[in-house]
């Protein structure tokens, strides 16, 4: 089915949702004396939208929906819809930097206020804008309605950030100014510049911030046939003294049956938004015990920004330190919002940093251990055919790991490169030249007579879309650990050519649980630790 008709009838079913829940709270109740305070509307110093309205005793939700010189009858979708659920000072306020105004438009809007409990409507609405700052009354009556028993979340569309634009961030040392931007929220609404660098995203972690980051439900793993699965639970994933710790756990910690892995069942479909399973592949969201087919026996956590922040072009730093443990697999990451040019790995994959927490892991006399980080994009026409060794970088510590302490890694991403550094220091530089990847691939000699992907794209193809970010803490799996790599002092447990790789490590949990140090404060050595993430917006490029 075209995804514009799915798109649509998914719009409409969800407006429907709406129209018979206000249909519910219109019907069959008294009168009520409660008026809808003054709408104000104004344009920001960009040129957007900035609605308030003031508050009032017992307001606890304001859903504003409207449409920008479009009419807007009843309680129709409107091109812009949001639910405003906290005040700002005390104004309840939704801001639309997204979008260019002047004076002579009209904005066509109509509002649902809950108060005491109690809805009122506001229809048929319509403003033109005169003046820098413009003020409109209710011209219509208000309508009481009843308790709402359900959130009202509006139709869908293009949702507006209800609250005042993001304060100004000072760039880190060695950036050139102040960088005040406006906008923000949202996968596809990134802020705007006014001056460069200008930071678009920013975590502190001092607290967990589900606006930011949404958690992975899922069995599959990452691809790889990893052991964890991955959950929202707070022995997994939660703030401390102002970091980020993602920490494996052992599954039978959560479910006490010994025989749970054996004969259990995953069921991670879930029934509401919050908690549907993320990652179908692999059987990712329903998996049962059976035999040599033991279910994953490993908890973690794997958070993403797919439903709050993208960008294309920037630069990324984030301060961590990595977990040290056995079979152990940190990830910080990017993918591309929208596969825009096919399935992995046509679309490609920015790896920022991976880390193995073995202490003494070894290939052909390199440590490959936790005294080693790599960073590496994946590109490619199709699947077996990722020339990612030709983007790939590592870097060791001497006489270190980075698990003993912070370390900051970095990507600068812009038309012509991609730039991966470690503690400022760039440890790899990709430019695939005029001829782009399909070029600096050699694909026309290694595939012949196959199409190029990216043929519409510009030289960065496929980097020349949106991304969005990851962090996550993965467990073994069939690909990143070699089997002829030598590990001490117990040997790797499983073959990444074993039906039964997940049983082969579990079984050999008296070799490599040790060295979690779980039982030394709180299990945290085996965690990944955040300090801070910052997204910066660079200044283009003109080349």
């Amino acid at each position: 089915m075209n995804m514009f008709i799915v798109l649509n009838r998914l719009k409409m079913m969800k407006h429907i949702v709406t129209l018979l829940a206000i249909a519910t709270l219109v019907c069959c109740q008294p009168e009520s004396y409660f008026t809808v305070p003054t709408a104000t509307w104004t344009r920001t110093s960009s040129g957007g939208l900035r609605f308030s309205i003031p508050d009032s005793d017992g307001i606890s939700l304001v859903g504003l929906h409207y449409n920008i010189n479009q009419p807007l009858a009843g309680v129709a979708a409107g091109e812009w819809n949001v639910d405003i659920t906290s005040k700002t000072g005390n104004e309840w306020v939704s801001v639309n930097d997204k979008v260019t105004v002047k004076e002579g438009d009209t904005i066509h809007f109509w509002l649902l206020v809950i108060s005491n409990g109690a809805g009122y409507q506001e229809t048929d609405q319509s403003y033109k804008l005169e003046a820098p700052t413009t003020t409109r009354k209710p011209t219509t009556a208000t309508t009481t309605v009843t308790t709402p028993t359900t959130k009202h979340t509006g139709p869908p569309g293009n949702h507006t950030t209800p609250s005042t634009p993001p304060p100004v961030t000072e760039p880190p040392s060695g950036g050139n100014g102040s960088c005040p931007c406006t906008g923000g929220g949202g996968a596809d609404l990134i802020p705007t510049c006014k001056t460069y660098p200008c930071i678009v995203f920013e975590d502190n972690f001092d607290t967990l911030d589900f606006t930011k980051w949404q958690h992975e439900l899922t069995a599959g793993g990452g691809g790889n046939w990893e052991f964890q699965y991955y959950v929202n639970n707070r022995s997994n994933s939660y703030v401390k003294d102002g970091s980020l710790y993602l920490k494996p756990t052992l599954t039978t910690d959560t479910f006490r049956d010994p025989n749970f892995l054996q004969s259990g069942t995953f069921d991670l479909w879930g029934s509401s938004p919050a908690n549907l399973c993320t990652g179908g592949m692999n059987y990712g969201c329903f998996r049962q015990g059976n035999g040599g087919n033991i279910l994953n026996p490993v908890q973690s956590a794997r958070i993403r920004t797919v439903d709050s922040f993208n960008f294309k072009y920037g630069k990324v730093e984030v301060e961590a330190k990595m977990p040290e443990g056995d079979w152990i697999w940190p990830a910080i990451w990017m993918v591309p919002m929208r596969e825009e040019y096919g399935k992995w790995p046509a679309s490609g994959e920015i790896d920022i940093v991976e880390v193995r927490g073995n202490k003494d892991f070894k290939l052909d006399g390199e440590s490959i251990g936790v005294d080693q980080m790599g960073s590496t994009m994946h590109w490619g026409p199709y699947f077996g055919n990722n020339q990612y060794l030709r983007t790939h970088k590592t870097k060791n510590l001497q006489g270190k790991t980075f698990a003993d302490d912070f370390h900051k890694y970095g990507v600068e991403w812009d038309e012509n490169s991609v730039q991966f550094f470690l503690d400022g220091e760039q440890i790899l530089k990709v430019d695939p030249g005029p001829g782009g990847f399909w070029k600096f691939g050699e694909f026309d000699t290694r595939t012949p007579g196959s199409d190029n992907p990216w043929r519409n794209g510009t030289r960065m193809a496929p980097f020349d879309k949106e991304m969005y970010l990851i962090i996550n803490v993965a467990v073994g799996g069939t690909a990143y650990f070699p089997d002829a790599a030598q590990n001490s002092p117990s040997a790797k447990p499983w073959s990444n050519k074993s039906p039964t790789a997940s049983l082969d490590f579990w079984n050999a949990k008296a070799q490599w649980y040790p060295t979690w140090n779980a039982d030394k404060n709180n299990g945290e050595s085996a965690a990944m630790k955040v300090n801070y993430i910052k997204v910066w917006k660079m200044k283009p490029n003109p080349n």
